[in-house]
């Protein structure tokens, strides 16, 4: 699933691109990614509008179109937008005034596209953490007291810090030599110091790179992220540490496969 380096990318390139065109025309080859309204509706009501504003929020998208319509976007696992000529196995073709097409692209049809009169009001935005970017360290630290379950699972509740998936989390700790299975309230104030420090340099990171292509992203010309060629520990299961050089070791942390050195995290 694109996590914020990934889904931040995409909104600085849409930015780039769409800003004050027009949608002049829709085609919905299907409709399944359409959540609301119903397709012929959707069509109807965004056909004519001007992008104003590219948003995002966590791992969501939010295209501002009037002050009362919004195209909110979840990505999901594999969606993701390709800009210039048409594709035909996008999902969703948006024509813009200038010539050009924006495809929204999903092979496994788990994105979502709703066109709403306001997106704050959102249930999922409402119960969203705020993101490492926004805290102080003292912030941080402190929502991690009397936290019982693991580290690595807590910050990849979207409730809890928004936007950290399962790329970046095991990529800071292992940064922090933190074990993912210790409980978030068994570490140290330096060790929650040096996580809040990893967790603002790995996603800081990977947003230079243009994220991670460990799935089907892509940025906005259908190219693959900078930022896989530089991850430290995620798919790296028996490969030698970059540290210790002893084998990395791969475990299921709330249903998530995690890898890890058991040498150097502890």
């Amino acid at each position: 699933m694109p996590e914020l380096p990934e889904v931040e990318t995409i909104k600085r390139e849409l930015e780039e691109k769409l800003l004050n065109k027009k949608i002049i025309g829709v085609k919905v080859n299907n409709s399944k990614v359409i959540k609301e309204p119903a397709f012929s509706e959707f069509k109807k009501q965004i056909i004519g509008e001007k992008i104003k504003k590219i948003i995002r929020r966590g791992k969501l998208l939010v295209i501002e179109l009037k002050k009362d319509k919004f195209l909110v976007i979840h990505l999901r696992i594999t969606g993701w937008f390709k800009y210039g000529k048409i594709e035909e196995k996008a999902r969703v073709i948006f024509e813009l005034s200038g010539g050009q097409f924006l495809n929204y692209m999903d092979s496994r049809l788990l994105g979502q596209l709703s066109l709403r009169k306001e997106y704050k009001d959102l249930d999922f935005l409402k119960r969203l953490g705020p993101e490492i970017f926004h805290l102080t360290r003292k912030q941080f630290g402190k929502k991690l007291e009397s936290r019982k379950g693991s580290i690595k699972a807590l910050i990849m509740n979207q409730n809890f810090i928004a936007g950290v998936g399962n790329i970046y989390a095991q990529e800071a700790l292992f940064l922090a030599k933190i074990d993912p299975r210790r409980t978030a309230k068994s570490l140290t104030a330096k060790e929650k110091d040096k996580l809040y420090e990893k967790l603002k340099a790995v996603l800081t990171e990977a947003i230079e790179y243009k994220g991670s292509s460990v799935d089907s992203y892509r940025n906005l010309k259908g190219q693959a992220g900078g930022m896989e060629k530089r991850l430290k520990v995620y798919g790296k299961r028996n490969q030698p540490c970059l540290i210790c050089k002893k084998p990395l070791k791969k475990i299921t942390i709330a249903g998530r496969g995690t890898c890890f050195c058991p040498n150097c995290q502890t």
